[in-house]
């Protein structure tokens, strides 16, 4: 049977071959926490935000320090990029589907480049923007087999809270974060999740969760 995958699946084979397994197979799905609203509301803001700034042809001055990029301005496909039931699609000859929903895209010199929002509680750590590698990869190579010419880097754009004015107006660092990206990596993850999927349950249990799972 044909396989429907994403950056968020292919994150949790690297976590545990075993889990992932059993969700696409099984669909038994590891228990998951509450998530938490703000997330999900700062990324709405922030699109919106940014559209403002690419409607008047301008960066925000989060970006300020890239020169001679823009805003990437199809409204119609950016719509359809960033929604998670839709995203950039990528589907092989056996109709097995790669897709990712974006943030958005800058571009300079007619190439795309990977523009994502990260909203965090605290600065950063030295490794933090390390974890989001295979993710900007996913898309590039999704973007590539869409036909589009990018960049082989993408862009991580942190928020986190620094302090709260006398007026309650909590005010937000940011930190920009250039990320040299392989499209090739995308591919290999999508061939590796394919292969593994397509096998015997691995037998290995690296988590707490599969183990309580009936096979």
């Amino acid at each position: 049977m044909p396989y429907k995958l994403s950056p968020s699946s292919l994150s949790l084979m690297t976590e545990c071959e075993r889990c992932f397994w059993i969700e696409h197979n099984l669909k038994k799905k590891r228990p998951s926490g509450i998530f938490p609203s703000l997330p999900s509301g700062m990324d709405r803001i922030l699109k919106e935000h940014f559209d403002r700034f690419m409607e008047k042809g301008k960066m925000p001055p989060e970006l300020k320090e890239l020169k001679d990029f823009k805003l990437f301005s199809d409204v119609s496909l950016l719509k359809i990029w960033r929604n998670n039931l839709k995203g950039i699609i990528f589907k092989d000859n056996e109709g097995n589907i790669l897709h990712g929903a974006i943030d958005n895209l800058l571009v300079k010199d007619n190439k795309l480049i990977v523009l994502d929002y990260k909203t965090r509680g605290f600065p950063l750590k030295e490794d933090t923007h390390e974890k989001y590698q295979n993710q900007l990869d996913i898309y590039n190579f999704l973007l590539r087999e869409n036909g589009f010419d990018t960049e082989n880097y993408s862009y991580l754009l942190f928020y986190y809270p620094e302090h709260v004015l006398e007026t309650g107006e909590v005010v937000f660092e940011t930190k920009l974060i250039k990320m040299t990206t392989d499209a090739g990596n995308g591919l290999r993850l999508f061939s590796k999740a394919l292969k593994l999927l397509k096998g015997e349950c691995p037998s290995k249990c690296i988590c707490e969760w599969c183990h309580l799972v009936e096979i």
